[in-house]
């Protein structure tokens, strides 16, 4: 599929931004996996590096391949973060979440010196809002929250696992999945949320990606932050 041989050819363009000694965050998500194994062939090949991982799946999945992990009592600082994304705008501006892991996956990144997003050519948009925005939530806030979403404009639904039952984050919390369509102003969105009671984290990823690796057949962009 060509989506996958984007994806593949922008992690493999992410591996120039990790450099021996570096602990490097490990994202999650399709996009990220591939940049996760082609580090591990890095790893076996002599690199030294520390991963730092933003979820369950990706821990168990860089262990399994040998890369060496750590978590922040070890290192206060990441050099470089590797990690995928639903959409980014022309300002580098994110939606993050789908694989629900937003909230590590935002701790890593605030904590990194570098934020290499790749992506394939599908998640360039001209404006944020066509993927729906993920919002993780303490379940027991969860029909609160959801209706002062629900408020400010979107239509809200509770994510769910294959089972029917509600999809779990790693700390345990819920995600609603929240569709405002357009997003007109990502920054005043996200200042909104952030002073939501019970709202633990959104997908709105604003002035972290340091740059945007964005595959359109086997040729890759580099799209820096202005």
């Amino acid at each position: 599929m060509a989506n996958d041989q984007e994806k593949e050819a922008a992690a493999r363009a992410s591996l120039s931004f990790v450099r021996a000694g570096n602990v490097v965050g490990l994202g999650t998500g399709s996009t990220a996996a591939y940049a996760v194994r082609f580090l591990a062939d890095q790893v076996r090949a002599g690199l030294k590096i520390r991963g730092i991982p933003t979820s369950s799946g990706t821990r168990d999945l860089a262990a399994s391949l040998g890369i060496p992990l750590i978590t922040f009592e070890d290192a206060a600082e990441i050099d470089v973060t590797i990690d995928g994304t639903d959409e980014f705008d022309p300002q580098l501006r994110l939606i993050k979440g789908g694989g629900g892991a937003l909230l590590r996956e935002k701790i890593v990144a605030s904590a990194s010196r570098q934020v290499v997003i790749i992506a394939d050519a599908s998640k360039q948009v001209p404006m944020l809002g066509r993927f729906p925005l993920p919002v993780e939530v303490v379940p027991f806030a969860q029909p609160l929250v959801a209706r002062r979403i629900a408020a400010l404009g979107a239509a809200v639904e509770i994510r769910r696992a294959s089972s029917g039952s509600p999809f779990l984050t790693d700390s345990g919390n819920h995600i609603l999945d929240c569709k405002f369509g357009t997003i007109n102003d990502p920054s005043a969105l996200a200042h909104v949320l952030d002073g939501i009671p019970g709202l633990v984290e959104h997908g709105l990823f604003i002035n972290l990606a340091s740059v945007v690796l964005v595959a359109r057949g086997s040729e890759v962009e580099e799209i820096r932050r202005a």
